[in-house]
């Protein structure tokens, strides 16, 4: 199969879940889509040879991550908070403001928390595609879980 036909089947499997973890955390559409599409370039610039499909959206993944955290350096506002519309949340009752209580936290533990609760990655695979110890995804975990908790409470208390 051709790079190009190949490219094709990439982008259709994995635009979305690429976009929603960029979206997560960049809080921005534009710079989301943005940040998929120089992920697809890196592609066929690179053209890895990847061992299978969990190796291919892995890889993915961490280009992805790494083309947002290049972004989020060189970024001189603060995300917009508009796509707490667009985030895919679970249909559930408060989920709005799960989402509110996600857009706090910094974009590290952002991503573990999308990486984790929304595509299914055990710490250890989130350590590997973002190229952490396991450790220190578990941390990021643990800080925004507490975090949220904090921010849910208050929320609560209001």
């Amino acid at each position: 199969m051709d790079h190009s036909n190949r490219l094709e089947e990439l982008i259709d499997k994995y635009e979305d879940i690429l976009f929603r973890a960029a979206l997560a955390i960049l809080g921005d559409v534009q710079e989301a889509e943005d940040a998929v599409q120089d992920t697809f370039l890196r592609y066929l610039e690179k053209r890895p040879e990847l061992r299978d499909r969990d190796h291919e959206k892995a890889w993915l993944l961490k280009v992805t991550a790494n083309r947002c955290k290049s972004v989020l350096r060189t970024r001189k506002r603060h995300p917009a908070v508009e796509l707490l519309d667009i985030y895919p949340a679970p249909e559930e009752e408060g989920s709005r403001e799960l989402m509110e209580a996600i857009l706090t936290l910094p974009a590290n533990q952002r991503l573990a928390v999308h990486l984790h609760y929304y595509e299914g990655y055990t710490s250890e695979e989130i350590g590997a595609i973002l190229g952490q110890r396991p450790g220190t995804v578990r941390s990021h975990l643990s800080r925004a879980r507490d975090a949220l908790r904090r921010y849910l409470l208050e929320e609560e208390g209001e």
